[in-house]
């Protein structure tokens, strides 16, 4: 039964750990781009838009569709830098623990 009891005390730790890497989401930030840099956003790990920053020269009047279009890849560009940090972070702390497909961390 030491074997339980010693599983039991790992799943504590990670689970301490996971809160602990869920509290810093809001520090993670990650710069995203679209329109050969012209259009650049930062997100944090929460999801949240910090910055947006535009070249003037997608700033068109007559073309408001391409600006918008390019702010959401850029979003969605960010978003996917801070998944993949949060990913890598959240296999670190597992320490290689395989989860079912479908299954994601933190809950």
């Amino acid at each position: 039964m030491k074997n339980i009891g010693q599983m039991m005390k790992q799943a504590q730790q990670m689970q301490a750990k996971m809160q602990e890497m869920q509290g810093k989401l809001g520090e993670i930030e990650a710069d995203g781009q679209s329109g050969a840099g012209m259009v650049r956003v930062v997100v944090n790990g929460k999801g949240e838009l910090k910055k947006v920053k535009l070249d003037k020269s997608v700033v068109d009047p007559e073309d408001i569709e391409v600006l918008e279009d390019l702010l959401v890849a850029a979003f969605n560009d960010a978003k996917g830098k801070v998944e993949a940090h949060i990913a890598e972070e959240t296999n670190k702390l597992m320490g290689g623990l395989k989860l079912p497909p479908g299954m994601k961390l933190p809950f």
